[in-house]
């Protein structure tokens, strides 16, 4: 009985497809898919092209201008009517204009702030791509245990009919085995479905539905992160994070944007140039008894000069614009605070929770030795009728439990440490290409336990 178990539980194993789609391969297509990261990049694309708008206001500004028209003037005195031409250039350079120069140190602030949410985009993708990849792992071998569980069950339910039928055991086992069977069955189907969305998840990143995926090999190292101090980390990640850089550029914006407010108050000066030609046709001048002259002409005319405009009252405005600006800038300084300490305890929970990860998987690897030792001890009382279904029912749970756990601390590990490193701010594809090299397409994930287990039936071995 215990072998006819465990080679249901190998061969359901081993009927699953050959993984295809590794995890490189998902983030390639997710850096041309993703809208996520596409906005990001247009968003630094926009801020960037806002700052040279900003500049152009303290650089020169050249124009060309174009009249004509005609006059005709009667009075009590004269008599004028004539045409006017005139064109020519001019410009005009800002000499002090502190509003300018602040709104044009803001916009530099915006855009490494810009910068600063773009690389956390890259970054997050990175990490997105991993969770929904390692999610469809996790909902795989969640699956296949409960798979394999639903076989057994269903075995010693049919061997439960099959006693009762020639009087071994009460009816009541077999309502056991039947209860036991059910339950096994809805979990089953709940897995499928979890299955089905976790793929979904990963297709809404790379564009495509991907039915096989490569798995992570058995003998994927778990170590603790390097450095061994959670202090360490915590420094890098508040020098590197990039939440915490996006914070202090926009604190800095803000402040840019509260001197400019303040500059409101401050005189402007500007230097003005321009050359034109007029040119005057059909010109009559004349008085109420006497023409004094008659005819045209073209003339050519240069101006050079200082303007000098000095604010006295703008019905409150600016002083309004201070405070705003001020209140602003309390904003942006606390939620650097606050950024700062979230950075600083999720760093350090993400350290401590990696080596947990390590410690439990290697405590779950021997729980599943552990349980599979219980189980054969069951089924072997059972066979001698000094254990009861339900006890085999619970050890066998037990030890599909421990397979999917296993399998769940392995995937909480490597996500976790990419959180880590994303926390610090060290996050990068280089980190994606070295995780690859794990994956393969034969790799046999957790139903390789189960073969180890077999050596358990076989003194031999």
């Amino acid at each position: 009985m215990k072998k006819q178990l465990l080679c249901g539980l190998i061969g359901l194993f081993t009927t699953q497809a050959a993984l295809g789609l590794d995890l490189v391969e998902s983030y390639e297509k997710a850096l041309s898919y993703d809208s996520g990261i596409a906005a990001a990049a247009a968003s630094l694309e926009a801020q960037e092209a806002s700052s040279d708008v900003t500049r152009s206001a303290l650089l020169p500004q050249i124009g060309a201008y174009g009249n004509a028209n005609h006059y005709d003037v009667d009075g009590p005195s004269q008599d004028n009517s004539y045409k006017s031409f005139s064109y020519g250039v001019q410009l005009s350079q800002p000499l002090f204009q502190a509003d300018a120069w602040f709104a044009y140190d803001a916009a530099k602030f915006q855009t490494e702030a810009a910068r600063a949410e773009y690389n956390l985009a890259q970054q997050q993708l990175i990490l997105d791509v991993a969770e929904a990849y390692f999610n469809v792992l996790r909902a795989a071998d969640t699956l296949t245990a409960t798979e394999a569980a639903e076989n057994a069950i269903e075995r010693q339910y049919e061997q439960a009919q099959e006693r009762f039928d020639v009087g071994l055991i009460a009816i009541t086992d077999v309502y056991e085995s039947r209860a036991s069977f059910d339950d096994a069955t809805s979990r089953r189907i709940a897995a499928e479905n979890d299955l089905d969305i976790a793929r979904e998840r990963l297709s809404r990143l790379t564009g495509e539905y991907a039915e096989d995926i490569e798995n992570l090999e058995q003998d994927f190292p778990l170590m603790q992160p390097t450095p061994a101090d959670p202090q360490k980390w915590e420094t890098r990640a508040l020098k590197q994070n990039w939440q915490i850089q996006t914070a202090i550029r926009e604190l800095q914006a803000s402040k840019a944007n509260l001197d400019e407010a303040k500059a409101g108050h401050y005189p402007t000066v500007e230097l003005t140039a321009s050359v034109g030609r007029e040119r005057l046709e059909n010109v009559e001048l004349s008085t109420a008894s006497t023409l004094t002259w008659q005819g045209g002409g073209t003339t050519t005319e240069g101006v050079i000069g200082l303007s000098l405009n000095v604010p006295l009252y703008a019905g409150g405005g600016i002083q309004a614009g201070v405070r705003q600006q001020r209140a602003t800038v309390d904003v942006r300084d606390n939620n650097l605070a606050t950024t700062r300490r979230d950075v600083r305890v999720n760093t350090r929970s993400l350290y401590r929770t990696i080596n947990t990860n390590i410690e439990t998987a290697s405590a779950l690897k021997q729980t599943i030795v552990s349980r599979r030792s219980a189980l054969d001890a069951t089924l072997a009382g059972y066979d001698v009728g000094t254990r009861n279904i339900v006890e085999v029912l619970d050890a066998e749970q037990a030890y599909y439990v421990a397979l999917r756990d296993y399998a769940n601390a392995r995937y909480d590990y490597v996500v976790n440490s990419l959180r880590l490193k994303q926390a610090a701010g060290t996050l990068s594809p280089q980190d994606i290409i070295e995780l690859n090299k794990w994956l393969s397409e034969t790799a046999p994930g957790i139903e390789a336990l189960a073969t180890e287990d077999k050596t358990l039936d076989d003194p031999t071995q």
